[in-house]
Order: C-alpha cells, then structure tokens, then sequence
C-alpha cells in the first residue's frame, strides 16, 4: 500500500465531519490562503512517511469512541495524494468505517484524464466531502488564496455528477469575504447542488497569527479583526438567499 506524508495524527476530532473523528493531517499543499491556521504543513517535502494499515490500527484501538464517526482526512490538502487515499479509504471501507475528505479541490483538472481516474476509483471508498470554497470570484480568490478558483468550481460540479455527499465550508473575512454580493453569488452556485448536505459559515479568526511569527512568515491579513459569531449569522442569511432563489429559479 502506498504511504501517506503526514503532518500529524487527531485522535478525537469534533469539527471534521459528522460525530468524533479520527483527523489526519497531510503535508504539502498549493494553496496560500491569507488566513491558513496550518502553514507548517504547506511544504511538500515535510512531516513523516505513515502507512494506511497503521492509521487503521490507530483507529481500531479506540473504535468504541467514533461510534457516529469516522476518519477524516484533511491537510495540508489531501487530494495531492491521491494514491494514498484510495489505499487508505479502501482499506477503511473494508473496516466499515466513514471516510471523509476536507479539501479546498485545488488539484482538480478536467483535462487530467489520468488524475480523474483515480478521483473516480476515490469517490467509490469516499462518504463524504468537506469542500472549502474560499471566494466565489475568481479574482479575489486569486488575491486571497495565489490560486484561481476555476477548477475548484468544476471540481463541485464533479462531486455532484457522482452523487458525493457534499458539506460546504465558507469562512468569512472583514473586507474580503463578507460582502453581501460575493456571499449570496456563493450562495446561488451551491444551491443548485442535489448533493449538498450541509453548509458551515466559520467566522474568520486570529489565532493562526502567532504561527505566522514562529515561523518567520508575513501574515498577510494583520489588523483584520476577528469576525463574531452574531456577524456570521447574519452575513449566512445572505448565502441562504442565494440558494433559495437558484432553487426557486431552477424549479427545486
């Protein structure tokens, strides 16, 4: 079976997926999102080499505590090896346990036909996707992330073609991510998504910041204040809309 590069191990995740999961990190990712709270595991070339049998193991030693959980895989981002996933979530399913991906869909490109074919075999061992849609404008995803938001699009419309349980995430950032626009735009693109299960608003953060200065990195998105959770209910409202009016247009 193929190793995996990890970052490190969870034993008891509560936010990665339905009930207590057991996380594991992957190292290396393309994304440069300003409010990364893990860009030690950016570099391709960290963490420590771990098999799927061993995270299984793990897993099995402490089986009676993820009764409603499962396994999720998330990074770093976790699609850059996709070998390992398939491995591991073959390997999972053999065990009868829930898998999960969370991931931003960075890696996906129509045209690789020989990376889609691994997504294919993928999705078969996969439960459930946590997608991370940064921005729904492509420009501004490019300014808060390096990395366009074309695939990542596409990549959504891929999950939903092979019927992948989707929870999408969505952290909001004063002054980048909060307009009313940009949220109900977000809002009409998932709306029109059969498999949407779950939408998870997250309020941007500060806690990553002293990370940043440990490792001697700029921190792009200093003096932005931290958004509260009374602001997050109210800037969802506007995505809700969105999803309500595609439906509405679309007839669902």
């Amino acid at each position: 079976m193929v190793e995996g590069r990890i970052h490190s191990l969870e034993s008891f995740g509560s936010v990665d997926g339905p009930g207590v999961r057991y996380v594991v990190f992957v190292q290396g990712c393309p994304m440069r999102c300003a409010y990364c709270h893990n860009p030690d595991t950016w570099a391709m070339n960290g963490g420590k080499m771990i098999s799927p049998e061993e995270i299984i193991n793990n897993f099995e030693k402490n089986r009676s505590f993820y009764k409603h959980g499962g396994i999720t895989v998330t990074g770093g981002e976790p699609l850059l090896q996709v070998d390992f996933l398939i491995d591991l979530f073959t390997l999972a399913k053999e065990h009868d346990i829930h898998t999960c991906i969370d991931t931003s869909g960075i890696t996906y490109h129509p045209d690789n036909t020989a990376y889609i074919e691994k997504l294919d075999k993928l999705m078969q061992v996969t439960d459930l996707v946590m997608l991370d849609i940064k921005h729904i404008n492509s420009e501004k995803h490019k300014d808060l992330t390096a990395q366009p938001n074309e695939g990542i699009l596409a990549f959504t419309e891929y999950l939903e073609a092979k019927n992948v349980p989707v929870w999408i995430r969505h952290v909001v950032v004063p002054g980048i991510t909060d307009d009313e626009e940009s949220l109900y735009q977000l809002g009409y693109f998932i709306g029109k998504l059969k498999n949407l299960k779950a939408l998870d608003v997250l309020p941007y953060h500060t806690m990553g910041e002293t990370k940043y200065e440990k490792l001697g990195i700029p921190y792009k998105l200093a003096g932005v204040p931290a958004m509260t959770q009374s602001e997050v209910i109210e800037k969802k409202k506007h995505i809700i809309q969105g999803i309500k009016d595609v439906r509405k247009d679309l007839g669902l």
